[in-house]
């Protein structure tokens, strides 16, 4: 099963706004006009994600982060924002290039699962994230989420929902939730307009290479018009 055929190809957009930016938020877009692709990672840290999960999805984040480097094209483009939810909601890092990135966070266990309240705070910040883009004028290919639990809301998630639901359906968003061990999929599937995925087992690895990849392949797509096939998920997704 390829990414296309469960969420269709990712594609860029331009667009412009005239309003004026603070030099020390547009000073990264412009030093480097490159088109963006915008990553959130919105990950569940919640008790039930602790000994072998939890370390092996900080290992898995770190991979991708490497990975995205070492593609020319990718690492310039594409800008990774963390979010993660458990004993609070945390916005663990705003939109970063990745190839500004020194560290990557790690993260530890605990708490219940306020997912609802983790996306929402996500889509907030990339929608005020596309906004600069659009000020200064750079392109940007449809922005991810990336929704990882390895079970259900503790809070109310059904706005959050919609609203990524909604996005993605129009085009705004790749909405890519993921269940993780016994997480209810029908709950996650809310949150996008294509079903959500089961990781099989704990690949994790495999999972971010995935990823990686995928980054690779859109930000090597020069038209905003372009078709771009991703690879497929057999190698981490249960199927």
């Amino acid at each position: 099963m390829s990414f296309a055929q469960l969420f269709g190809s990712a594609t860029q957009t331009t667009e412009s706004n005239t309003m004026s930016e603070k030099p020390e938020i547009t000073n990264d877009l412009i030093e480097n006009p490159s088109p963006r692709c915008a990553v959130t990672l919105v990950l569940d840290i919640s008790g039930s994600m602790s000994g072998t999960p939890i370390q092996l999805l900080n290992e898995g984040v770190r991979l991708f982060v490497d990975e995205v480097k070492r593609d020319d094209l990718a690492r310039w483009s594409v800008e990774l924002a963390i979010y993660t939810f458990g004993s609070t909601v945390t916005q663990v890092m705003d939109f970063t290039g990745v190839d500004a990135l020194e560290n990557t966070p790690s993260f530890s266990a605990g708490g219940l699962t306020p997912m609802g309240q983790a996306v929402e705070m996500a889509l907030r910040a990339l929608d005020e994230r596309k906004r600069q883009y659009r000020n200064v004028g750079v392109p940007y290919y449809q922005p991810w989420l990336v929704l990882l639990s390895d079970g259900a809301p503790t809070d109310n998630w059904t706005n959050a929902a919609q609203k990524a639901r909604d996005l993605a359906a129009n085009r705004k968003l790749v909405s890519l939730p993921i269940g993780v061990g016994d997480a209810d999929l029908d709950i996650l599937s809310q949150f996008s307009n294509k079903p959500a995925v089961r990781l099989d087992g704990l690949k994790f690895r495999e999972l971010f290479q995935w990823l990686s990849a995928s980054m690779t392949r859109v930000s090597a797509s020069a038209s905003s018009a372009s078709q771009v096939t991703l690879p497929p998920m057999d190698s981490w997704a249960a199927i």
